[in-house]
């Protein structure tokens, strides 16, 4: 006998024992014994359980796959008979939808029969009732190996059931959305993305059952309800845009009826760049109990950044919102305020760790485009909240700075760091130098610390270039160059003192800091030249002190460092060895330029 052969006495034995478990379970409800029909239910549920598991084991037996098709089908038939006891329902509709999901991840058949099952049980218990049951089978779905197919019945379940709601529907939708939420959350940042397209499809169900209540309620009562709606659609915009395929035509598709129903809840580009605030909304939405429901909502903000960036991305997208993208482009460009708002927002789009690259680079772009070096450079001065901006702005940055450490490539890479320049240049002198301070402060990378100390250079360089006179001009002090005192300050000393005697203590190390080190070194170089050429000492370079400091402490302590490393590789011929003395090479040579000018400052009278 072939082993199909052995397979269909079984298949029809389940059927039959299942027969035989919902018999038992109709005459002991006839017989009014609530406590056997209590323990009926778990033999049931362990029935179905030893099905599913004999599918699953074998997942390409079509054999199994029938069986756990009729078995599934007989509960179907069973709840649909119209003489059926309402306990006996009430009694199944409490486990089934839990046990009955769990088949879903056997076939696609099985999954419909499943949603048909649920379907029943709402029809014959009623909404109110299977909401709460249907959102305390949600939370099993952590215990599920195949989660995203589990879940799917009962989310087209939920979706029903608000629409078919009749009262009380912002407050019973309010409390099912953090279940869905979590679960979403827990699935989105975990799942393989070619399992949850079908799962967001269903989320986009659940969201488009609230758009059709919200939009048969009279306007104050639905105000709410609307606010609710905008908050649930920017969290599944955020979790569909960091787990989907970006090239994937079903989540371009989701991501419109997403956006269609964004742009309902009032919520513009603009709104969404500048204005909105979770909070607020948080608080309007769920009141004293907000603390309760934000958990869920954690993605709000990078949903919102992202809405913009699909719609700079795909024109369906901006044509389902009705937006203009270079309107708002031009408004941002004019506005200060607006822009470093705009910034705060799309700094989610940067930092979401889980997003794809893609989406990364189109908000790039897009803040490019925005800070396209056309912005004005006339600072309000009576803008006193720019401190207010500050911490939204540098957050931004550091999200920048992290891009430009981490992008796929050196175009990405370069584009990045344009960017952070721009922004940088928008931010006004007398707060620049305090944010690049703060932002190698913040880094751990010796190239980016590099980076960022030689932009401290530079622009302390155009500094000097601004202030010397012309030939047109009329010389002040005899010509001297006069830098800016907001730059030219003794900080500029700790900041290199941050590099060559770290805080830990000891010279740096080498060549792990080689970056830092070199670059730190040209911006202590620089700024003694220029000091000592203009005759100024704005920043305490050229003070005996100082200059003592420097020379015991700082240089002195470097150089036999310095040599140490470079002896003890030179005579290698380790590829890694050879690295890194080519890699001291430039160092050793700006080093020995420093000692030279501090011996020469030295040996001056003071």
């Amino acid at each position: 006998m072939s082993e199909k052969e052995e397979s269909r006495p079984v298949a029809r034995n389940d059927v039959l024992r299942l027969r035989g478990v919902l018999e038992s379970f109709s005459q002991l409800n006839e017989a009014e014994d609530s406590h056997q029909c209590e323990n009926t239910i778990p033999e049931l549920v362990k029935l179905l359980d030893s099905v599913l598991d004999a599918a699953l084991s074998d997942p390409g037996n079509e054999q199994e796959e029938n069986n756990a098709f009729e078995v599934v089908s007989e509960i179907y038939r069973y709840i649909c008979s119209p003489s059926l006891d309402q306990a006996l329902v009430d009694a199944l509709s409490f486990e089934l939808p839990k046990a009955v999901s769990k088949f879903a991840a056997v076939s696609l058949r099985l999954s419909d029969m499943a949603i048909s099952i649920i379907d029943q049980l709402m029809v014959m218990c009623g909404p109110r009732d299977v909401l709460p049951i249907l959102c305390n089978a949600l939370g099993y779905s952590s215990k599920m190996t195949e989660a995203s197919a589990y879940v799917i019945p009962l989310l087209s379940g939920l979706s029903k059931v608000f629409i078919s709601i009749q009262r009380r529907q912002f407050e019973q939708i309010k409390e099912a959305i953090p279940a869905i939420l979590n679960v979403l959350k827990n699935m989105s940042l975990q799942s393989d993305e070619a399992e949850l397209e079908g799962v967001f499809g269903k989320v986009v169900e659940i969201a488009n059952s609230i758009y059709a209540i919200c939009t048969k309620m009279d306007y104050g009562m639905n105000e709410k309800l609307c606010a609710l709606l905008g908050l649930y659609s920017l969290q599944s915009m955020a979790l569909l845009s960091a787990s989907a395929s970006y090239n994937s035509s079903t989540s371009h598709s989701l991501v419109v009826r997403l956006s269609h129903i964004i742009s309902f809840c009032g919520l513009s580009y603009l709104i969404l760049l500048t204005s909105y605030n979770v909070n607020i909304v948080g608080s309007f939405v769920f009141g004293e109990d907000k603390d309760d429901y934000m958990d869920c909502l954690s993605h709000v903000k990078h949903g919102a950044a992202l809405s913009v960036i699909w719609g700079y991305v795909s024109k369906e997208v901006s044509e389902a919102t009705k937006e203009d993208l270079d309107a708002i482009k031009n408004e941002l460009r004019c506005t200060q305020t607006k822009r470093w708002e705009a910034l705060g927002t799309l700094k989610h789009a940067l930092s979401f760790v889980n997003l794809p690259w893609e989406l990364k680079r189109h908000t790039i772009n897009f803040l490019l485009s925005v800070f396209d070096g056309h912005v004005s450079d006339e600072y309000d001065d009576e803008l006193h909240e720019w401190s207010t901006f500050m911490p939204n702005v540098f957050s931004a940055l550091q999200a920048i700075k992290m891009v430009i450490m981490c992008g796929p490539d050196s175009e990405y890479r370069k584009k990045s760091f344009d960017l952070l320049k721009r922004v940088l240049d928008d931010i006004p002198i007398s707060q620049r130098f305090d944010i690049l301070q703060a932002l190698i402060r913040d880094t751990n990378s010796s190239s980016m610390i590099a980076i960022l100390i030689d932009l401290v250079r530079k622009e302390m360089h155009m500094e000097v270039c601004h202030s010397t006179p012309t030939e047109n001009q009329v010389p002040n002090t005899e010509g001297k160059a006069r830098p800016n005192p907001s730059l030219w300050t003794p900080t500029v000393l700790e900041l290199v003192e941050l590099v060559l005697r770290p805080p830990q203590g000891g010279p740096p190390s080498l060549p792990e800091q080689g970056d830092a080190v070199l670059s730190a070194l040209n911006l202590y170089r620089f700024v003694l030249m220029t000091e000592s050429k203009g005759k100024t000492n704005h920043t305490g370079v050229v003070s005996r002190s100082s200059l003592q400091k420097v020379y015991n402490e700082w240089l002195l302590p470097l150089r036999t460092l310095v040599t140490g490393v470079v002896s003890k590789n030179q005579n290698d011929y380790d590829q890694l060895a050879v690295d890194t003395v080519c890699a001291l090479n430039p160092l050793e040579l700006v080093l020995y330029r420093c000692i030279e000018l501090v011996e020469e400052k030295l040996k001056q009278p003071s």
